[in-house]
């Protein structure tokens, strides 16, 4: 009987994916819809997207799918028309990487879960498919030149931190659980202005806006296929691109390349500085800026204290790591003490819950 998971160490999938020839193409997609079994949805995708050189991370639950993957470009028909196939994933929209070198995953995870966006909403009335107007990237342009429009970035405070569009608000949270109920508290006082929400693919506004419709709102838009569709259509169409920095993403690539500012800072040393990176000790793995002379300068490493460790025996590692949980580091992304420098925006947002770029500058 075939394995329904990957059984290959990850090292071994990494190197075998460097050394790999064909062009992959990195994809996302999304739909909310009612799944009613999970768990036998979830093999049959891994059996078929297997056979078309799958690889990536897909999330499967009763309220719908969320995939982030990659796969040869010469099996994308195939596997578009097998998409297809499935009644309730019929023409569901996919978005292709802004900046792609093929190596974004290395492995097939397919998982179930209780929801595949967590947000903390506990409502049975609550239904995600009443959402928001959708908005192409013209139409986003010019209701977002309005002073009097509400715009908000629907992500978390790391991704912001590198990239996000002039004149946003950005939430300083570190998930969408905390961030959706922030923003209803922001808004709960502008009922009759426009409010627009953006995220990177669309998913995480598509169940903000709708949240927001749940709870009353009526003037509410989120941007068509997220900050990704946005970058092909203002490429292609000629618009003026309002995205500032880099879109983070949550793959081996870690951002796409809008536009060519640097608005963030090297955690270590302040220099302009956009792309994240992950601590090289293991005990730590925390997610940061880090520019290439600090990369140097400490071997990979958040700080000193990290870059000593690295020099240890690896048994003597493995003793500082036994009986801790300090890998959940990871999960700080950017906030470690250790973190010597504290960019202008910590003390902007100091006390505050959110904060409005201009300019692409916050």
């Amino acid at each position: 009987m075939k394995k329904l998971y990957n059984t290959t160490d990850k090292r071994v999938l990494k190197t075998a994916l460097l050394e790999s020839q064909p062009q992959r193409l990195t994809v996302s997609l999304y739909r909310y819809a009612k799944i009613r079994n999970p768990l036998f949805f979830r093999d049959y995708l891994f059996i078929h997207w297997s056979e078309f050189g799958v690889l990536g991370r897909t999330y499967i639950a009763e309220e719908g799918i969320n995939a982030q993957i990659s796969m040869p470009l010469s099996n994308f028909d195939a596997f578009r028309e097998h998409l297809y196939s499935i009644s309730f994933l019929d023409k569901v929209r996919l978005n292709t990487a802004v900046e792609d070198d093929g190596r974004s995953f290395f492995a097939l995870k397919i998982k179930v879960r209780k929801k595949i966006v967590a947000d903390g909403i506990e409502d049975p009335s609550f239904d995600p498919s009443q959402t928001g107007k959708h908005l192409g990237a013209e139409e986003f342009n010019t209701l977002t030149d309005d002073p009097e429009t509400i715009l908000i970035d629907m992500r978390n405070h790391y991704e912001s931190e590198v990239g996000h569009f002039e004149g946003a608000i950005l939430p300083d949270v570190d998930t969408f659980r905390e961030e959706i109920a922030k923003v209803e508290e922001l808004v709960e006082g502008q009922r009759d202005k426009n409010i627009v929400m953006y995220c990177t693919g669309g998913i995480r506004c598509e169940k903000a806006s709708a949240y927001l419709r749940h709870k009353g709102f009526q003037n509410v838009h989120q941007l068509e296929g997220g900050i990704i569709k946005y970058a092909h259509d203002v490429r292609e169409k000629g618009l003026r691109n309002k995205y500032r920095g880099v879109n983070f993403v949550f793959d081996e690539r870690l951002a796409e390349r809008i536009s060519d500012d640097v608005i963030a800072h090297c955690h270590l040393c302040g220099t302009p500085y956009d792309h994240h990176s992950n601590c090289a000790n293991e005990g730590c793995h925390i997610l940061f800026i880090q520019c290439d002379n600090c990369r140097v300068k400490y071997e990979n490493c958040c700080s000193e204290v990290c870059r000593s460790v690295i020099h240890l025996p690896e048994s003597d590692q493995r003793q500082l790591r036994k009986g801790k949980e300090a890998v959940r580091n990871v999960f700080h992304k950017g906030r470690g003490e250790k973190l010597l420098f504290k960019p202008n925006r910590e003390k902007v947002l100091s006390g505050h819950p959110t904060t409005r770029a201009d300019n692409g500058e916050v």
